[in-house]
């Protein structure tokens, strides 16, 4: 069984910083990929950020691109997501999934496994 768990989350201002960090653990394919996504309230899950293993650069949706930086982990199956200059419109809880795949897509529903979310708030 696979299991997501992400950290990390809380209460920043606008223009801060927070640091989420996503543990894979369970049987996994060397080929795979780890990604973020985020839901605001009342909107639909947006992309936000991925990465494949044990090699490829890094995949970022529209409203992470300059601002997020995603990176493999020092523990294995991890990844960070560094979130600089955050704006109030990145409140949001964010999840953390994986395939056995090292192909990223931005659709959900590629996914198979994810964690249970962190909650990002972003104050004015």
């Amino acid at each position: 069984q696979v299991i997501v768990e992400e950290s990390g989350g809380g209460v920043v201002q606008a223009g801060g910083s927070l640091r989420l960090s996503c543990l894979v653990s369970g049987p996994t394919a060397s080929g795979r990929s780890i990604v973020w996504f985020r839901q605001a309230p009342q909107k639909d899950f947006e992309f936000v950020a991925g990465i494949t293993s044990p090699s490829g650069g890094p995949v970022y949706g529209n409203s992470a691109k300059g601002r997020f930086t995603i990176s493999r982990g020092t523990e294995k199956k991890s990844v960070v997501l560094q979130m600089t200059n955050l704006k109030p419109d990145d409140t949001a809880v964010y999840y953390c999934a994986h395939t056995n795949d090292y192909r990223i897509r931005e659709a959900r529903s590629w996914y198979d496994n994810w964690g249970q979310g962190t909650r990002v708030t972003v104050s004015p």
